[in-house]
This record gives structure tokens, C-alpha cells and sequence, in this order.
């Protein structure tokens, strides 16, 4: 190759190189605009003010009573919370970067800003729609005692609820509580089987076994450490069957409860079984003779 035109090409690369380097010092050595928009990190969408949501942790049927272990709290973008959600009433929190710090912050808020407690939020209420896991807690979907609809949803399948008078004696002094169990009796008088038919004779026999007691005038639930109820009325769960032969017992006289021991609510529950012959006990006092029949 001719030297010159070898000169000649060194010259125009070393002139190029040169003119580059000083175009790249003029420009403050940054990068092509290209080059910046590419390398910065794009907007998450992620990254908005979070707010607290209750949810459910689990698929939840209807009558489920709610404990802690049902529900959590759940981070949940501020402009998508409708007004029927259950939030912890902290105001939202802006993201910091990103939504990782922004979940981490609400987090925190729920103990820093008063949030209660998913317990204190569910307190004594009951599923009455049902609610899949990860689903927000809405107020029409839960009750609690002493709302329109608790009994209908706290009810076993298939059972109805019938309310019966009682007082402290007819309800064992008051020790009766909502949830507890007890047997339904009835006390009547009857003719005297007596051969010569003088004084009277009354029959008493357990009518239905094993109740579920709902509520007892309009509580039901006991107050905290309360031991006693004293109520004009009892509100018990019974099956259609078992509805006719209370109706038929208030009917004919008087109506006792008697309180079931803790350890015996695993036996028969319904109507019970019809009672044997009786075994009549003639009581004479101050002249005057009754009959009590008791059933054996």
C-alpha cells in the first residue's frame, strides 16, 4: 500500500477518536438519552398508600363462630377499599420504597395507631354468609348476639327455637347459662288412683332430654364471670317433633328445667322415652291426704 494514503487513514482515525472524546466532555460525560431512560427502573405499580383490611385466613362456613385463628389482617391498596371492608381505622400509609417497605409500614402502624386486634373485631360473632379465604369481612356477611337474625344463624339444621316461663325456682335458682343443657319437666294434677278417690295426686315426668339452651330472656351469651341468670323466659332449641310435645306440656301445667351435668351432654337428646308405671306416694298432712305418682 502507497504510505501516504497509510498516513492518511492514521490521520482520519486519530481525528475521529479526538473529535468523539471532545464531544463526550462537552456533553458532561453523561450517557445517550437512550441509554438513561433504559437503565432507570420503571414505576411499580405496586407503590401506593396501603391500608388494613380484615380477611378471612380460611374458608369459612355459615354458623362458623369466629375466633382469631379465622381472620387477619391484610394489607390492601387505600383507593380500592370499599366502605363495607372492616379496617383497623389507621389512616393509610404512604409506600416508601416500594411496596415491600409500604406492607412492612402498615404492618407496624396496626400496633403503633391503635389498630385492634382481629379478635376484638369478630368478638362473639357468627358467619352468616360464607366467606372464602382471602375474602374481606363485611358486617352483612358476620352477627353478633343481639343482632337481628342471631338465633336463625346459631340454630342447628332443621331445629326451631321455643321460648318457656320460667323463674329462679323453675330454672335451678338462676345457675341456668346460654349453652347450657338441661331436661324439660312437667308437673300436672291427675285423678286420684286412689280406691276411694280422696285428696289429689300430681304426676311429674321428664318431657324432652338433653336441650340446648339459646338464650335466656334476650342474653345469649353470659356477662364476663357471670355465674347466675335470673329470667322470666328461656329460649330452647328443639327439633319439630320435640316443639309439639313442649307446646303440649306448657299447655298442661307448669314447666321445670332441669340443669344437665357438663359431663352428661354426650347422652340421648329429644323427646323422652314414655315413663313406666308409677308408683303413687299418698302424703297425708294436717288431715288433708294428696297423691304424688312417681315414675319409675
Amino acid at each position: 500500500m502507497n504510505p501516504v494514503r497509510i498516513i492518511i487513514v492514521l490521520v482520519a482515525a486519530v481525528s475521529a477518536i479526538g473529535l468523539a472524546v471532545l464531544m463526550q466532555r462537552a456533553m458532561g460525560g453523561k450517557p445517550a438519552k437512550s441509554e438513561a431512560v433504559a437503565s432507570s427502573p420503571a414505576p411499580t405499580l405496586d407503590a401506593k398508600p396501603m391500608t388494613l383490611v380484615l380477611v378471612a385466613k380460611r374458608d369459612l362456613a355459615i354458623g362458623t363462630r369466629l375466633t382469631k385463628d379465622d381472620v387477619e389482617w391484610k394489607a390492601w391498596p387505600a383507593d380500592a377499599v370499599s366502605p363495607v371492608y372492616l379496617t383497623n381505622g389507621a389512616a393509610p400509609v404512604e409506600p416508601q420504597n416500594g411496596a415491600a417497605k409500604a406492607v412492612k409500614t402498615v404492618g407496624e402502624a396496626a400496633g403503633v395507631l391503635g389498630g385492634a386486634p382481629p379478635e376484638a373485631a369478630v368478638e362473639g360473632a357468627i358467619v352468616r354468609d360464607p366467606l372464602l379465604a382471602g375474602e374481606p369481612v363485611v358486617a352483612r356477611k358476620i352477627v353478633r348476639g343481639g343482632e337481628g337474625g342471631y338465633l336463625s344463624v346459631v340454630l342447628s339444621p332443621g331445629a326451631r327455637a321455643m321460648a318457656v316461663p320460667v323463674t329462679s325456682e323453675t330454672a335451678a335458682g338462676g345457675f341456668i347459662l346460654p349453652g347450657d343443657r338441661v331436661d324439660v319437666l312437667i308437673s300436672r294434677d291427675a285423678p286420684n288412683s286412689d280406691s276411694n278417690g280422696a285428696g289429689k295426686q300430681v304426676v311429674a315426668e321428664t318431657v324432652l332430654q338433653n336441650i340446648r339452651v339459646l338464650a335466656l330472656d334476650q342474653a345469649t351469651t353470659a356477662e364476663k364471670d357471670a355465674k347466675t341468670i335470673v329470667a322470666a323466659t328461656a329460649t330452647l332449641e328443639v327439633r319439630p317433633a320435640e316443639a309439639e310435645a313442649l307446646t303440649r306440656a306448657k299447655a298442661s301445667g307448669p314447666v321445670t328445667l332441669a340443669l344437665r351435668a357438663y359431663t352428661d351432654l354426650g347422652g340421648p337428646s329429644g323427646v323422652a322415652a314414655p315413663s313406666q308405671d308409677s308408683t303413687v306416694i299418698r302424703i297425708n298432712r294436717g288431715g288433708q291426704t294428696s297423691s304424688i305418682a312417681v315414675r319409675q
